[in-house]
């Protein structure tokens, strides 16, 4: 059967998804914290946004080509971050890094993946952007930067949103926690899905590789469980400022709500503004990303560079975005759920799914550019 019966959308590979991994796995890669309030809002508002079909515009022929931080990506759709990724699907990191290069959309390689950016960084080539969670130490500041400038990494994506550890509580509830300590129950679920256990032999115990190597250097056994006392997860405006020095490239600043940040920043010299709530998984009572997109495009203006993520879950959301001012839209989740539910086969298929989603939804809107998906607007979100 082709992929597009069986998987028409990204729904159901979430569905196949749960089916294939175990369920401690699911509870991570689907969970957000308290009662997961703002993966409704996320959704409901993107869903009152809505736009005006065209008639009588003759053929469209949509072109999804978008330039972006001075690079040129076939679609304004790129693969967010995601910590552990390696544990939700075996080979994870190196499986979305390869497709994005042959995409020629953006991948962004997390500070607490499985895998060292000195492997993914030649894999995903000059499509590689590195997510920073900030080192406490500056030397180990200053060296993973090096480090990830020398493996290919270009763009530099610093998250400012987990000022410190949510709760998370269906993860709580499947006894999860990062590195996973295995339980009798754990090795009940493994056993029920063999792909994924199978994998995860080949591919070794998923692990924080990169902040072990700097448990070494501070004397430390290389432990996962205590790698993350290195990271300081609440930067201030002068560790900002120190990593603008220090890096030479974009510098992107992930989690961002508010217009007040947003106008700082853009005074401080940062390339783009990210606007997140991180999926729901960080604070239960944050608003709906796209809530918050329209007043930062206001506040930093028509020009300054804004991405946006948060909930999408198709082409069409990817279009609500960009109509509301971003110009960029990213999908965390959607990506891993694609793996689980395809292996490596995945990933490609939803970026499949998404630009065809895109390509269907612009043809109704008689609109052949992604920039003139503003111009079809007939609703936005109520605040």
């Amino acid at each position: 059967m082709h992929l597009d019966q069986r998987y028409p959308a990204l729904s159901d590979l979430k569905s196949a998804c749960r089916k294939r991994v175990p369920h401690f796995v699911w509870e991570y890669v689907d969970s957000a914290t308290g009662t997961e309030s703002v993966k409704g809002r996320n959704r409901a508002a993107l869903d009152q946004i809505l736009f005006n079909p065209a008639v009588l515009r003759g053929p469209v022929t949509p072109d999804l080509g978008t330039r972006f931080l001075g690079r040129d990506y076939s679609c304004p759709i790129g693969i967010a971050p995601v910590g552990m990724s390696g544990l939700i699907w075996p080979g994870a990191e190196a499986t979305l890094a390869a497709m994005a290069q042959g995409s020629r959309i953006p991948y962004a390689l997390s500070t607490v993946a499985t895998r060292l950016p000195e492997e993914i960084g030649p894999i995903a080539g000059d499509m590689g952007w590195f997510q920073l969670y900030p080192p406490k130490d500056p030397e180990i500041r200053r060296d993973l930067l090096a480090r990830a400038r020398n493996s290919g990494f270009e763009t530099l994506v610093l998250t400012v949103d987990v000022p410190g550890p949510s709760r998370r509580e269906r993860q709580l509830r499947a006894q999860l926690a990062i590195p996973p300590k295995v339980t009798p129950s754990m090795l009940a679920q493994i056993a029920l899905r063999p792909t994924w256990a199978l994998g995860t032999l080949r591919h070794g115990t998923p692990r924080l590789r990169l902040m072990e190597e700097y448990l070494k250097l501070d004397g430390n056994a290389p432990s996962t469980a205590h790698a993350g006392y290195l990271l300081r997860a609440a930067p201030d405006w002068a560790y900002l400022r120190a990593l603008r020095d220090e890096w030479d490239g974009p510098l992107v600043i992930k989690g961002v709500l508010n217009a007040d940040d947003a106008t700082r920043l853009r005074d401080e010299g940062v390339q783009a503004i990210w606007v997140s709530n991180h999926a729901g998984r960080q604070f239960d009572g944050a608003p709906a990303a796209i809530h918050c997109l329209p007043a930062i495009r206001a506040a930093v203006g028509p020009e300054f560079p804004l991405i946006c993520d948060s909930g999408l879950e198709s082409g069409l959301d990817v279009l609500r975005v960009l109509a509301l001012g971003a110009d960029f839209a990213m999908l965390g989740r959607g990506w891993h759920y694609a793996l689980g539910a395809l292996g490596a086969r995945g990933p490609a298929h939803l970026h499949h799914i998404l630009t065809e989603d895109m390509k269907s939804c612009m043809v109704q809107m008689g609109i052949a550019r992604v920039d003139d998906a503003a111009t079809q607007l007939a609703g936005a979100p109520e605040t």
